[in-house]
């Protein structure tokens, strides 16, 4: 069976994938943070949880803590590229995205990420993820079609206006 990372594997270098990444770039801020290579240290929760309650890192670690979740859950990547450096750090802030946008890790929660992630970066393995997620509900509850479809909608907009086009 395949998994996310074999399908991301698997776009890592099609031309939509650079496509992506040119339109990432434009953004001066972002195309710098890639030019530097910045990689996170792998988190320490118990040390996060020190951090006052309002931090992010906090809430990240009480998220995964509540969870059950892996700070180290994503397939690793050796970084050889800018698509290598992208990949790797899309994967290491995901629970991150899901803190900061407030959508759930249920099916819903993950497609809306994927909506959000999608209007900022044109990321083809977003599009892949949300086209499955949709046929998964037309064919196991076809009436929440609508109202996931809104959600789906409301998430790619808070994307786009929080994304600098210039």
């Amino acid at each position: 069976m395949l998994s996310v990372y074999d399908i991301e594997d698997g776009l890592k270098e099609s031309w939509l994938q650079r496509l992506s990444w040119q339109y990432v770039k434009r953004d001066r801020a972002t195309a710098q943070i890639i030019a530097q290579r910045y990689l996170a240290a792998s988190p320490c929760l118990e040390t996060l949880l020190k951090l006052p309650e309002d931090s992010l890192g906090y809430h990240y670690a009480t998220h995964l803590i509540s969870l059950n979740f892996d700070p180290n859950f994503y397939r690793s990547i050796q970084v050889n590229s800018d698509t290598d450096y992208l990949l790797l750090r899309l994967r290491q802030t995901h629970d991150i995205w899901h803190i900061v946008t407030g959508f759930g890790v249920d099916v819903t929660g993950e497609l809306q990420l994927k909506a959000f992630e999608l209007s900022q970066t044109r990321r083809p393995l977003a599009i892949v993820l949300l086209l499955g997620g949709l046929f998964g509900a037309l064919f196991s509850s076809p009436l929440s079609l609508a109202s996931l479809w809104e959600e789906i909608v409301i998430a790619y907009n808070l994307g786009a206006s929080q994304f600098c086009n210039e």
